[in-house]
């Protein structure tokens, strides 16, 4: 992000307007609904601009503008087309340390205006770093069609409210009565100030709620494979503790006033107990908080969800269970493979390499059959475990193999090996990331993916 958004006071800023024709125009249809102090400094005047002058909104000189017309204000517009002119004109506004901006030169702004939706005192900007002035149009007209006209009234009605409110506890109770205020559409300022009141009476008079958990499945990391259910479930969440494989593109959608906890666990590091994980679900739903317990792919997929179950449930507290796509899902929709054939294998294992006490055995035998397929989770530190077994147990050297490393996320990287190969695989291309193998599937080399490697 190049350009920071943010809200400037204009109460009595001086503003100079470097051009008096269409664009000068169209730069104060919006300055004027600030508090600015607006000057026009230009030789030739727009007849609109002599209306507002009239009117006595503007200050006008007629003249090519001159450095001293800069001195003591805040902000420059120069509105005029012509590279050598715009120059001149933001020499100057450097020279006198105000803030310029160049019509449609991005690369000679201190800052660029954005398409407003005015609900005044509620204000939608919408920026495209001047790449894409169309889109930023497109966005404005759709937030246009959704946001009531009634929107600004309803916000200036509030404003007086925000010290009563305050008598409600901090936290949700407060969003869930703003929220509860904003999902109506009040036409007049009187219809606004009898239902705030009627809502906090009732909201004051409300004990706070018991606790809740959710259990939610964040996928394999791209935001876009959340579910809807699992997206409303962050939003809301007071408090989200996640797993170290939870992406940050995810956790950015959690409000800013969320509280998250990172109970994340590494292999043979440092991390926390399950134990210590299920002291603090419990105590923070003790609070009455909304909890999101967000665990990387599926929860009930090699997540340890049933040990966090059993302790909610003794301590009687209200849950639910929100599926997410798990890797090995993921992971062939990557590689563009099923996960099963009818003409190859009749069945699928899902397993983990890893159980709480080291490396896990399988039936390994039926895993070194020819046309066996298995999504392998936590692989990666014990390939040479798995590599071992399935050879000894009579796999074939060339059976395929995919590693599939950060799956969904833009640093993802596939290799397609073979169980003979793996190790080196994994050593060659330095996997670190989190890593699914899929046993008995190879990636076709045709796909137009130029992270996927076939590697002999």
């Amino acid at each position: 992000m190049r350009y920071l958004p943010i809200f400037y006071d204009m109460k009595n800023v001086n503003v100079i307007i470097a051009g008096g024709g269409e664009v000068a125009v169209s730069k104060l249809k919006i300055l004027l609904k600030t508090d600015a102090q607006l000057h026009v400094v230009a030789s030739k005047i727009h007849q609109d601009i002599e209306a507002l002058e009239g009117e006595g909104r503007v200050r006008v000189t007629r003249r090519k503008i001159q450095e001293s017309d800069i001195r003591g204000a805040q902000i420059l517009y120069s509105t005029y087309y012509g590279e050598a002119l715009n120059s001149e004109i933001r020499q100057m506004g450097k020279n006198c340390g105000v803030l310029v901006n160049v019509v449609d030169t991005p690369s000679e702004c201190d800052f660029i205006s954005p398409a407003i939706v005015d609900r005044d005192p509620v204000v939608v900007a919408i920026g495209t770093e001047g790449t894409a002035p169309v889109l930023a149009r497109k966005i404005k007209a759709s937030l246009e069609e959704e946001l009531s006209p009634n929107l600004g009234l309803m916000a200036r009605v509030a404003k007086g409210f925000r010290e009563a409110v305050e008598q409600l506890p901090f936290g949700r109770p407060r969003r869930d009565y703003w929220r509860d205020y904003y999902a109506n559409d009040i036409a007049n300022e009187e219809q606004a100030a009898l239902k705030l009141s009627e809502m906090l009476e009732h909201k004051l008079k409300e004990e706070k709620g018991a606790g809740f958990v959710s259990f939610v499945g964040a996928g394999p990391g791209d935001p876009e494979l959340l579910t809807l259910k699992a997206r409303k479930a962050i939003d809301k969440a007071d408090v989200i503790i996640h797993d170290r494989l939870v992406s940050p593109e995810i956790l950015e959608l959690a409000r800013r006033e969320a509280t998250l906890i990172n109970v994340g666990k590494k292999g043979f590091g440092a991390s926390y107990k399950q134990e210590e994980i299920n002291d603090i679900i419990v105590e923070e739903a003790r609070k009455g908080e909304l909890v999101v317990r967000l665990k990387g792919g599926d929860p009930s997929i090699f997540g340890r969800l049933d040990e966090e179950l059993e302790v909610i449930r003794k301590e009687h507290i209200a849950f639910e269970v929100i599926p997410g796509i798990t890797t090995a899902l993921a992971a062939a929709a990557r590689v563009e493979k099923s996960l099963t054939s009818r003409n190859k294998n009749q069945e699928l294992r899902i397993l983990t390499a890893h159980d709480v006490k080291g490396f896990s055995e399988h039936d390994w035998h039926s895993l070194a059959k020819e046309n066996a397929v298995a999504a392998i989770y936590m692989g990666r530190s014990a390939a040479r475990f798995l590599q071992g077994r399935l050879l000894i147990h009579g796999a074939s050297p060339q059976t395929p193999m995919t590693v599939l490393e950060n799956v969904s996320r833009a640093s993802e990287r596939v290799f397609g090996t073979t169980i003979e190969s793996l190790t080196d695989t994994l050593t060659q291309e330095a996997v670190s990331g989190p890593t699914i193998l899929l046993l008995g599937i190879a990636p076709d080399s045709n796909i137009a993916q130029t992270e996927i490697r076939l590697v002999c």
